[in-house]
């Protein structure tokens, strides 16, 4: 049955409430999650797959276009220009079939596609489920196409066709064709299916005999069969109905497009749109605004026909006896790898000039058609768009010096289908394809029709490198010179004027690495190539900003200055430069460089290569330093380098990570476990992980201080690229045979985590978190989930809080709470109400209320309150009930030991720790204690403990300015300020307390010195 009733569906959508708990859902998806990252969304999808869009008019200019990206919707506004604006949650259970838009409602059909699968159809509102169609009771196969019209809904499968009634959502029948002996198992119907204005309850339906078939879905009965006009037509692979009345437009697979009257069963108009290829057209749409024919355009009568094995759109003018009036070549680009990724669909808008284009190159465009001057053929309005082909490198871009772009949100992404994209994790709307020239106007010039062959012709290789560094882009002032060319004319091309080029990439068979302007997102001056002429196999660029290294297949590094594009230095050098000792300088590597870093100072060049060598260059002379061979032991097939603590990690081909400290040269950790080929590893933000890809399709992390593994979970295909975030927020991650980036949240930002070691044989599948969602909902969730896992409640490990008496300890409390405490009386500003709340408006008179009869009694009643409310307590009346604070400061003062009241104070939250400090005891009784004393008294005996140090001084910043007053001796308590007693007991504590801090701080910063000392031996040559 249908999940709502029909009188319930125009109703607005109620606020939707969480009916899990967070401890139930953690127990569901603990087995499907992995102990760090949770996936958030994925980036990059925009039609990647072969469903037509949707789309729907709301009010007079609104309106919003829906693809399906797999088991997702994602709807776009074109007044926002094609901004996202929702994308539909929860992911269905199988990959979406057919969608159609309907008011402002989307439906979608999804399952069925193997033997067995479940199928059903949902009902999308604003991006969120809130209902279903009843099932089917004898579903034949997929539903291919969705057509809603009066009080029905059409569903057409290949066998049968589906309705249900609209809008109680209730399964009304099933319209069986008649199949012929011994076809029973074949398909029947095309899935194209229309229907005609003021034809009720009737709809049409193509086959794959040619034929059309015209149903009345009330009754259940096949009125009439349209047979084809010519033999050759085969199969209906389009069907349109007119402006016209009576008029409907059939496509055939022989590319013939008919124009045919139903009520007299004549064909009015048989057009020939195939070429020389002979193409099927799959996509008609007709212009309704009335404009576009005519020589002047001010006639009706334009059809646009596409199909889904080319590119092109073609334009017709119907009147007089119609003609091909134009076509718009290359509106979606084809692949080389399939014949069918051509435009999936064209619609014109209601009463608009504007077309609207899908194809399988991943992309969603808009054209617009100009009256003055008149053409026939459309401009670009809007495009969105991503990869056609599978992602094959991924990187972060850097922040640079000054903070810019510091937020980490553009990620690089290099695909097989040699484009280069630039993807924001904030807006979609600012995701950018890094130009490469002007491609089309060229392979226009050169003749080349074929945007497969133009992309494999003018296009830059494949990328397999990207290199970063922000620190000397010129941004938005970069000259406009010819991409690539090397050209040196001072006069043409100022060179260095505001910056240089900031990316540098390498290309897979290609000898030249080619540089990139991130500011202008276009490709830069300079093709470097390698000095012996062998393919570019790494490129690294310098922390500056300034040199860019360049590894070959031979085993040559050469440097350039990216401000000039000039070679300044080759390692090793040439045999014709002797080193200071005059001897010849030592070979280089003997195979392919696979990686390659320069320190953070430009000082040392760092390489590896598939020799098993790792070594150490000079920067400025070219000389080698040092080397660690691991021949024939192993060979290394990658280089990553953290600028934060010096590192370099190397993955090796016997399925081990290395790392190696640049000051020591020397290996500090081994990371073993990958048991396939590694193929891509990366340094989190802080040095700290190692997350790396391997072929058995699992991810894992090390932790470098304990080198434990400390997180390993599988996803559905093998993970070919990766890249964190410089904020640490996300992990990117491309897999095989996808166009999309997968974008996974750090949950260790905000959930606790411990870096303990697992068990590898414990990994759990992780199926269902890759998934391509572009909400938030995997952040929250993730951080609703408070359980902890059953197997870190398993294992039994020994919590130290102090390694070492004379070690200063830091606490464990979070550092919000205490950072929280400090800036209290900040947070309680900022959230406090800007204006005081409004009263309701009155009811008209004529309305009965009670208001009136209540108010009086209200007011009486606050005026009784007024009248009999206490005066204000002070603090010292406030501090005379006997808390749990107060009882065990006495106990620790009695007893000498306040650990048990610092346990508890470490418990309480940020404002219930200052409101106990603001009602500490100011008395000093006969006994001489005092419960303020006794407070400072205990932070001095954790400092000498030297435990929880920043915790301590975060509670003595919030008593000496709650309590300043007393102190200063200016307080207005009578019974404290005349005290000289208390006053100096308080301030024979509070000097206590500063000798010991005073004296703590001086052990510490000798021990600073000694250790810069002894760090500094070591380092220095001598």
């Amino acid at each position: 049955m249908p999940s709502i009733s029909g009188d319930g569906f125009d109703l607005p959508v109620s606020k939707r409430q969480r009916i899990v708990q967070p401890q139930l859902l953690s127990q569901e998806k603990k087995e499907s999650q992995s102990r760090i990252f949770s996936h958030f969304r994925t980036l990059g999808l925009v039609s990647p797959t072969t469903v037509p869009f949707t789309s729907v008019r709301l009010g007079k200019s609104t309106y919003q276009i829906t693809t399906s990206v797999g088991r997702v919707l994602q709807t776009y506004d074109l007044k926002r220009g094609l901004s996202l604006v929702f994308a539909s949650q929860p992911r269905t259970p199988g990959l979406i079939t057919a969608t159609y838009a309907w008011k402002n409602y989307v439906f979608a059909a999804w399952g069925g596609l193997r033997p067995g699968e479940e199928s059903g159809i949902w009902v999308f509102q604003r991006g969120k489920k809130i209902a279903e169609l009843e099932n089917a009771p004898n579903t034949t196969g997929t539903v291919s196409r969705i057509l809603i019209f009066g009080s029905w809904i059409i569903g057409c499968c290949t066998r049968s066709i589906q309705v249900w009634k609209n809008p109680s959502f209730e399964h009304f029948t099933t319209l069986v064709p008649e199949v012929s002996r011994g076809a029973s198992d074949l398909p029947v119907f095309t899935g194209h299916v229309c229907n005609m204005p003021t034809y009720l309850n009737k709809i049409f339906v193509g086959r794959y005999d040619g034929t059309v078939e015209l149903w009345n879905v009330s009754s259940g009965k096949l009125l009439h069969r349209f047979a084809p006009s010519t033999a050759k037509d085969d199969a209906v692979t389009a069907i349109e109905a007119t402006p016209v009345l009576s008029l409907i437009a059939i496509a055939y697979r022989s590319g013939t497009v008919v124009l045919r009257n139903v009520d007299s069963d004549e064909v009015l108009l048989s057009l020939n749109a195939s070429t020389s290829k002979s193409y099927p057209i799959t996509s008609i749409s007709f212009r309704t605004d009335g404009m576009g024919a005519g020589e002047d355009g001010r006639k009706a009568g334009v059809m646009a026909t596409a199909s889904m094995y080319s590119g092109d759109v073609t334009l017709w003018d119907l009147n007089k006896g119609g003609k091909k009036t134009g076509v718009l070549r290359s509106a979606h680009d084809m692949t080389a790898q399939s014949s069918d990724t051509g435009v999936n669909k064209i619609e014109f808008l209601d009463g608009q000039p504007v077309l609207v284009s899908s194809g399988r190159d991943n992309a969603l465009r808009t054209w617009i058609f100009d009256d003055s001057p008149f053409s026939p053929i459309p401009r670009p309005l809007h495009a969105r768009g991503g990869h056609a082909a599978a992602i094959c490198s991924l990187r972060f871009l850097p922040s640079a010096s000054d903070g810019s772009d510091s937020i980490g949100k553009w990620l690089l992404s290099a695909s097989r289908d040699r484009s280069f994209w630039a993807f924001s994790l904030r807006k979609d709307s600012q995701n950018v394809e890094l130009s490469q020239g002007k491609v089309k106007a060229t392979a226009k010039k050169r003749g080349i029709s074929s945007a497969a062959e133009a992309a494999e012709e003018l296009k830059a290789p494949e990328i397999t490198s990207i290199a970063c560094s922000l620190n000397r882009d010129p941004g938005m002032g970069a000259s406009s010179q010819q991409v690539w060319t090397n050209s040196r004319d001072i006069k043409k091309h100022p060179q260095g004027e505001n910056g240089w080029e900031s990316v540098v990439t390498a290309h897979r068979g290609d000898k030249y690495a080619r540089t990139w302007y991130w500011g202008r997102k276009k490709a830069g001056r300079w093709a470097l190539e390698t000095s012996d002429g062998t393919e570019v196999k790494s490129v690294a660029i310098s922390n500056c900003g300034t040199f860019a290294a360049v590894g070959s297949a031979g085993g040559v590094i050469d440097i350039y200055n990216l401000q000039s594009g000039q070679r300044r230095q080759r390692f090793p050098p040439s045999p014709s430069s002797k080193n200071k000792f005059g001897k010849i300088a030592v070979s280089g590597h003997t195979k392919a460089v696979t990686g390659l870093a320069i320190d953070n100072l430009n000082r040392n060049v760092v390489s590896c290569g598939l020799d098993g060598k790792l070594k150490f260059w000079d920067l400025n002379s070219g000389h080698l330093l040092a080397d660690l061979d691991w021949a024939p032991m192993t060979a290394i097939t990658g280089l990553r380098f953290s600028s934060i603590n010096e590192l370099a990690a190397l993955s090796c081909d016997d399925l081990s990570i290395r790392v190696v400290d640049l000051e020591t040269k020397k290996v500090v950790r081994e990371l073993w476990g990958c048991r396939g080929q590694i193929n891509d590893f990366v340094f989190s933000n802080d040095g700290r992980w190692i997350v790396a890809a391997s072929m058995d399709s699992i991810i894992r992390v090390w932790d470098l201080p304990t080198g434990h593994l400390v997180d390993v979970f599988r996803v559905p295909t093998t993970c070919t690229a990766l890249a964190f975030s410089g904020t640490g927020e996300y992990l990117a991650t491309a897999h095989a045979d996808e166009v999309g980036v997968h974008i996974w949240n750090n949950k260790s930002l905000f959930t606790n985590f411990r870096p303990v070691h697992i068990d590898e044989t414990a990994l759990v599948s992780n199926v269902t978190s890759v998934t391509s969602t572009d909400t938030g909902s995997g952040m929250v969730d993730a951080a609703l989930i408070t359980d902890v896992d059953v197997e870190d409640k398993d294992k039994t490990t020994i919590s130290f809080e102090q390694l070492d008496r004379d070690m200063t300890t830091l606490s464990i409390v979070p550092r919000a709470a205490w950072q929280t405490l400090i800036n209290l009386d900040v947070v309680r500003a900022r959230n406090k109400p800007k204006e005081p709340a409004k009263a309701p408006e009155k009811a008209p008179f004529f309305l009965p209320s009670l208001q009136d009869d209540q108010s009086l009694t209200l007011k009486a009643g606050i005026e009784e309150q007024i009248e009999t409310a206490p005066m204000p307590i002070s603090r010292s009346i406030l501090s005379q009930q006997d808390s749990l604070v107060s009882k065990l400061l006495r106990s620790g003062s009695n007893n000498k030991n306040f650990s048990p009241f610092i346990d508890y104070f470490k418990s309480l939250s940020p404002g219930k720790t200052d409101l106990e400090i603001r009602s500490l005891n100011v008395q000093l009784f006969p006994d001489g204690y005092c419960e303020l004393v006794s407070f400072v008294n205990a932070l001095t005996e954790r400092l000498r403990l030297k435990k929880d140090f920043e915790l301590v001084n975060a509670w003595m910043a919030v008593l000496l300015k709650v309590h300043s007053d007393l102190i200063c001796g200016d307080g207005d308590l009578s019974t404290a300020a005349s005290d000289k007693d208390l006053v100096s007991a308080l301030r024979t504590a509070l000097m206590d307390w500063k000798k010991e801090q005073e004296s703590e701080a001086r052990r510490l910063s000798e021990l600073m010195g000694y250790c810069r000392g002894i760090v500094g031996f070591l380092r220095s040559s001598r």
